[in-house]
């Protein structure tokens, strides 16, 4: 298997970083502690799709955001993907952070 380069690893450290970033600054005191506590948890794991899909994520809506990631309402198909169960699963305590 083939190391990646020196450059690939600065570039996915360098997005893992902005993504916690994001997650906790949201805007929201609730949405920071949900997705920033998720972020410290699980960004050093996620593949680089996970990564895309957790990006796409932090572009929504807060309110919708939390209703999908509480269960209130289901997220669009286009959205619902393994990043977005894991994090709803986190959030609701049913996985060890």
């Amino acid at each position: 298997m083939q190391k990646p380069s020196l450059e690939t690893e600065s570039t996915g450290d360098r997005r893992r970083e902005r993504l916690r970033f994001r997650s906790w600054h949201r805007g929201t005191r609730e949405m920071d502690l949900l997705l920033g506590r998720f972020a410290d948890a699980h960004i050093a794991s996620l593949t680089p799709a996970q990564l895309e899909n957790f990006d796409v994520l932090l572009q929504q809506n807060d309110p919708d955001l939390y209703d999908w990631i509480l269960g209130k309402k289901t997220p669009p198909t286009s959205l619902d993907s393994d990043v977005m169960r894991l994090l709803s699963a986190f959030c609701s305590g049913k996985t060890n952070p």
